[in-house]
């Protein structure tokens, strides 16, 4: 099997939901191959752009505190090899493998469709979750600004927002976060899943280095934003053993309050995770695996409502009572609620003008 560097999955996974013929790497698919450490390959990424005539996303779930969502990309760079995303590049009849992680697509009017959602006379706000599927901070928004734009409009419209990701890059709008935190529309969350940058590396291959992630925490708390440690997913025999450490050191940058998540392996995430596992792990791949189902009553993922996000059996309960005294010593909120205003909603003013701060 090759090993494409930089990239989570180790193949494209067939995906047969939607169509999806089988595919096999070849000549359009390689750039600039390499040797490092035996055949390998790089694969360049692209970007589609896209218009839709919506841009918020709603759902009615009852495990998830929210009841909308914009993702302003579709697939993420980052190649976290756990994303439970990855199934919805399918939709696309692209496979959830390396395709999620390198064929991408942009939506930049996202901004432009919002305030017009947001000038409706039908509409009601609630918070905005964004990054609930892929990363407003994956490394293209470096050049597009589409989560940027979107932050824009909703301090126009007095909308609240909230963000999760897993890079630093959220800090280079610093400055309307914080004019949003003062309104009380907003609340920032960033996932740390260890506190080693090597198997960050081989997890997460092109989200930022643990140390940056910890470090944005900080800033954004001194920056007074309300601020979440997400250890999400925790993966028993890889990552659970940073758990205590990094509530630990997000106390110390003075975070409040912190959450954690299992796990979770829908469609084709699981044969693409035994994959990765059996790349880089193959002595732990049994127990992690053994593991893993004993907290999903016997499957390698629990799709059900009310029980997908949580987990169950001794491991769980482990995992639960870790966490909990974890928080305790180091002065977390384990079961956080950020009050967000939604009293302060306007109409955008004219287009391509801002109201009068």
């Amino acid at each position: 099997m090759a090993i494409h560097h930089g990239r989570g999955a180790t193949q494209n996974a067939e995906s047969t939901r939607f169509h999806l013929p089988v595919r096999e790497d070849d000549g359009d698919w390689l750039d600039d191959a390499e040797i490092v450490d035996g055949p390998a390959s790089k694969l360049r990424s692209t970007v589609t752009e896209e218009t839709s005539r919506s841009i918020i996303s709603f759902n009615q779930s009852p495990d998830i505190g929210f009841d909308r969502s914009i993702n302003a990309y579709r697939g993420c760079e980052h190649g976290c090899i756990y994303c439970f995303a990855r199934p919805s590049h399918a939709y696309h009849d692209l496979s959830p493998g390396l395709d999620f992680e390198t064929k991408l697509f942009a939506k930049p009017k996202a901004a432009e469709i919002l305030r017009n959602t947001f000038a409706k006379a039908q509409y009601q706000p609630r918070p905005i979750a964004m990054g609930t599927n892929t990363d407003p901070y994956q490394p293209i928004e470096r050049t597009y600004r589409i989560t940027r734009q979107i932050l824009e409009t909703c301090l126009d419209a007095r909308h609240p927002v909230t963000i999760t990701t897993k890079s630093d890059r959220v800090l280079r709008d610093l400055d309307l976060l914080s004019e949003l935190a003062a309104r009380k529309l907003t609340a920032v969350a960033i996932s740390v899943t260890s506190l080693d940058p090597k198997l960050s590396g081989l997890l997460e291959p092109r989200a930022a280095s643990p140390a940056k992630r910890l470090a944005a925490l900080g800033k954004l708390a001194e920056a007074g934003i309300p601020t979440h440690c997400s250890i999400a997913p925790v993966i028993p025999s890889i990552t659970d053993e940073f758990m205590e450490a990094i509530i630990r050191q997000a106390g110390v940058m003075g975070v409040k309050s912190a959450g954690w998540i299992p796990v979770r392996l829908p469609f084709e995430v699981a044969p693409l995770f035994k994959d990765w596992l059996e790349e880089h792990f193959p002595q732990r791949k049994e127990k992690v695996m053994a593991i893993i189902r004993s907290m999903r009553d016997g499957r390698d993922n629990d799709p059900d409502f009310y029980s997908r996000m949580k987990a169950q059996g001794v491991w769980a309960d482990l995992f639960r009572t870790r966490f909990q005294l974890a928080c305790r010593k180091a002065g977390l909120d384990g079961n956080p609620r950020f009050h967000l205003d939604c009293t302060q909603f306007r109409k955008p003013g004219p287009k391509g003008q801002m109201w009068l701060f």
